[in-house]
């Protein structure tokens, strides 16, 4: 390992009160090396383990993940401010794919032959080695778990980069790991800066790089593993779309609406982040949003009626605060919120505008918060060429009372997954990630695990009748035998 690695310590600061509530030294390049080694060296023996036990090995590892629900809920709420039940049902959805890989998954690696003019012909699906993960800290357990379980399934191994303002998230998991008898080696956490990930993408040890993070991440961690011709699953930045057609029904968009948007404080790669409705319903819709907006209260993550807790980072909010306020002086309108919130914590108000336009902030570019851009269109072209006028391209919603309808928009839109009548989420069963800069390859499902492998083709040609009539007639000794 290179000793260029970045030293320094890492430290969590609680979102709500601006206390550091962690603090610990970063791996030396040393310590780097020996979890590298020990990942490699597990890796050799792990893929011989059979499937039906790799896929024990994860329902206990669910087992435990449902056992340490309350502490580690609590872990992502003090780490990065997300309100306490929303927490535990992140615990839940974990455990819960976990459960649905260890179920599905051994179908899903399973050799699958494939008639041809061979004798035999099929694809199996072989690990690849030792698998980097470099995870984002706005879903702390469930972006670890989701790629972590199909990885080990598969007869990888995993090192953990976490996001290091969620270290003890980290560490967390690393010893939940452990406890389902997944350590020594199959799954440890490093705890580095960013300096520290390009020599680690470098290191011989590492086959493969899966990415959750901003496109410039993606980017960065993209060139490097290019250069070291390493494969890569990259699930980036969005700005989904939700369309409100004007035949749906307005009352179940809008309570769906405030979810997609405010939910974990905006901060997903998923939420909801252009309203486009149409303009026979635009004012109706407009109407519940705000009311929704402002029904929900903001607080102590920790407290149970709390519904909007604060953003993960100071530098977020005021990243979120210049957007909206950039946009206020091009010409939009905010009809609620569109303030930080006084006093300590990194809080900032729901926020919902309206008369936007692409050039505006709040459009033009990701917002990572509770700010809520409505933009009002004339009919379905009108409608999927704002959705498809991003530089993203990771989910949209649809509400329409028309299937038809629904499945003729659904085909046109540039993005990874069209949910109808539902906001964009993510499900262990179904494939995941995006197009353009929201990255490429995908996660979870069939297609997800199958990502994380090696895909080998292993094909039998029939030998002539008189070749299999010389061998069966000489004295040939078995492997590893005597001769007869």
């Amino acid at each position: 390992m290179s000793s260029s690695v970045e030293s320094g310590r890492l430290e969590s600061v609680d979102p709500s009160t601006g206390e550091v509530v962690f603090d610990a030294p970063a791996h030396s390049a040393d310590d780097l090396d020996t979890l590298l080694e020990e990942a490699h060296t597990a890796q050799r023996h792990w893929r011989r383990v059979p499937v039906p036990e790799r896929s024990q090995a994860i329902q206990t590892f669910a087992d435990e993940l449902a056992g340490h629900r309350a502490e580690l809920a609590e872990l992502v709420s003090v780490e990065m401010g997300k309100p306490i039940g929303e927490a535990e049902t992140e615990i839940d959805k974990s455990v819960g794919a976990c459960r649905v890989y260890a179920e599905l998954g051994p179908g899903w690696i399973a050799p699958e032959g494939i008639e041809t003019g061979f004798e035999r012909a099929s694809v199996r699906f072989d690990p690849l080695g030792v698998i980097l993960a470099i995870m984002p800290w706005n879903f702390p357990v469930w972006q670890v778990v989701r790629m972590v379980a199909p990885a080990l399934l598969a007869g990888n191994t995993v090192v953990l980069k976490h996001a290091s303002n969620v270290s003890q998230c980290a560490l967390m998991l690393q010893r939940v790991a452990a406890a389902a008898g997944l350590g020594d080696g199959r799954f440890a956490a490093v705890l580095c800066r960013s300096g520290a990930v390009a020599p680690l993408i470098a290191d011989r040890r590492i086959a493969a790089v899966c990415v959750t993070g901003s496109s410039a991440v993606g980017a960065e961690v993209a060139s490097v593993a290019g250069r070291h011709l390493k494969p890569q699953v990259l699930e980036l930045g969005g700005s989904d779309a939700f369309l409100v057609l004007d035949d749906a029904d307005v009352e179940a968009a809008t309570v769906a609406a405030v979810q997609a948007r405010f939910l974990n404080a905006g901060q997903s790669c998923v939420a909801a982040k252009r309203f486009v409705v149409a303009d026979g319903v635009f004012e109706d819709f407009v109407e519940g949003f705000v009311a929704g907006a402002e029904a929900l209260t903001l607080g102590n993550p920790r407290d149970r009626a709390t519904r909007l807790g604060p953003l993960a980072r100071r530098d977020l909010r005021d990243d979120l605060a210049q957007q909206v306020t950039g946009s206020v002086r091009l010409g939009a309108r905010c009809l609620t919120g569109g303030q930080p919130v006084d006093g300590p914590g990194n809080f900032y108000r729901p926020t919902v505008l309206v008369d936007v336009d692409p050039s505006m902030p709040v459009i033009a570019e990701e917002t990572f918060g509770p700010a809520a851009p409505v933009m009002r269109v004339r009919d379905d072209e009108e409608a999927i060429a704002v959705a498809n006028a991003s530089q993203f391209g990771l989910g949209a919603s649809v509400w329409t009372s028309d299937p038809a309808r629904a499945d003729a928009i659904a085909a046109q839109l540039e993005v990874g997954s069209v949910f109808v009548n539902g906001r964009v989420s993510s499900d262990a069963r179904l494939p995941f990630g995006g197009v353009k800069q929201s990255g490429y390859g995908r996660e979870l499902g069939e297609f997800g695990i199958r990502a994380l492998t090696n895909v080998k083709t292993v094909a039998f040609t029939a030998l002539p009748p008189r070749t299999v009539a010389a061998l069966e007639s000489r004295d040939v000794a078995p492997v590893g035998g005597e001769r007869a």
